[in-house]
This record gives structure tokens, sequence and C-alpha cells, in this order.
């Protein structure tokens, strides 16, 4: 295998960017926010306190995967942060990438919430934490992925999500 994505899921306040900067920095490859790549009318839309529908989210998916495509296509390995929350979101990233890996970032509500709740300047607002839930689908069995755990700290949170990323490129 010439390059990996490393696609860091979950939903808001799982730790995405920090696990995600800490994990490429580890592996010595690229780091992409995948929030950086929201178009303005997303970041507006989230921070007034309204959902992005599936049409909200399709231009978005679009330039994650059109990046994602580039580094596969240079055989360059990158850790790219996305809630990437449903299946059909997760298909779409992985259209014509030669080889991706979701780290899914998971707690329960009750964890989230509190840290969501502290976070400072972050254009999503705690409110839309529950209808992140409601549409989140769990990996199937046939996505090359793994879910962590994100209760404990920052520290054992990245060890878990390296380990897997090194399984998976043992594999």
């Amino acid at each position: 295998m010439s390059s990996l994505q490393v696609v860091v899921m979950g939903v808001s306040a799982t730790g995405k960017s920090t696990v995600g900067r800490r994990l490429a920095d580890e592996l010595g490859w690229t780091f992409v926010e995948g929030d950086d790549l929201h178009p303005r009318s997303n970041v507006a839309k989230m921070e007034s306190g309204d959902a992005l529908t599936d049409a909200d989210r399709a231009p978005w998916l679009d330039e994650i995967n059109r990046v994602a495509r580039e580094h596969s296509a240079d055989g360059r390995s990158s850790v790219i942060t996305c809630s990437a929350l449903k299946r059909s979101y997760r298909d779409r990233l992985t259209d014509g990438v030669d080889a991706m890996f979701f780290v899914h970032l998971h707690a329960d509500y009750a964890v989230l919430e509190p840290r969501m709740e502290q976070r400072e300047k972050h254009f999503m607002p705690t409110g839309l934490l529950r209808s992140q839930f409601d549409t989140l689908e769990l990996l199937g069995d046939d996505e090359d992925g793994t879910v962590v755990d994100v209760a404990p700290g920052a520290a054992e949170v990245v060890g878990d999500a390296l380990d897997a990323v090194r399984a998976r490129l043992g594999a």
C-alpha cells in the first residue's frame, strides 16, 4: 500500500481535531482540518443553531474527498477530520481513494455535552449535539475502521487511535 487516508470521525466534542493533529504528528503525515473545508454558508448555518442537511454537506464532503484523492494519487498519507456521521457520507469520502481508514471517536451524550459546553471559539452550538447523535450511523462491519472510546484522557485516546492505525498498516 502506498498511502492511507485516515478519517478521524465522530460527533462534535469527541476531540477530532486534537486527536487528528496528534495522530498526524506521531505518524509524520499531513493533517487536514475538515472544518476548514466547510463552505462559509455551512458555518453560518451552524452558528445560527441550524443543523446541516445532506444537501448542505454535499459540497463539503466532495471537497474532503477531493483532498483525499489528491493525497492518495500523490502517494501521501494523511489524517483528515470529518464528522462522517452517515454511511452515505463515508461512501462519498472513499470514492476514488485507494485506501481510507475511519477512526470513529465515540462517547455517550452525557460525556460529550459538558465538554461541548466548555468549548470556546467553535461554531457548533451545544444544541446541535443531539441532532448529530440522531444522524450518526455506526461503522458497518464491512467498513474499514475502528471505534475508539474518548471518555479516557487525550493521551490514551491518541494511543488507542495510533495502535489501530498501525495495526491497519500492518494488515
